[in-house]
């Protein structure tokens, strides 16, 4: 059964950096894409940045384009996400996700992981 586990979340000061992991097993994985998302207390899910294997395309949506950068380690199956900058506003509980769909269609994101909290704050 596919299982993604994140780590790196934690506690940073606006303006830090933190990168986050979501290592993927139990398959084996070829042609996928794996995204991350975000869910502040309150809100909506949102969808930050997918990239698929091989690192062929790259997605970035809403606030984190130009601040967040998505990368992909094929032979760990390892997804990362760089946080820089970071805002308040970037405080939330942070997801991967893994699709042999369309990376730009939430519904077709077919294993999750269980998150990663981090708060950006003084």
């Amino acid at each position: 059964q596919v299982q993604l586990v994140e780590s790196g979340g934690g506690l940073v000061q606006p303006g830090g950096s933190l990168q986050l992991s979501c290592a993927a097993s139990g398959g084996t994985f070829s042609s996928y894409a794996m995204g991350w998302f975000r869910q502040a207390p309150g809100k909506e899910r949102e969808r930050l940045a997918a990239i698929t294997s091989n690192s062929a395309v790259t997605y970035y949506w809403g606030s984190v384009k130009g601040r967040f950068a998505i990368s992909i380690d094929d032979a760990k199956n390892t997804v990362y996400l760089q946080m820089d900058r970071l805002k308040p506003e970037d405080t939330a509980v942070y997801y991967c996700a893994m699709t042999w769909g369309d990376p730009e269609k939430d519904h077709d994101y077919d294993y999750w992981g269980r998150g990663t909290q981090v708060t950006v704050s003084s």
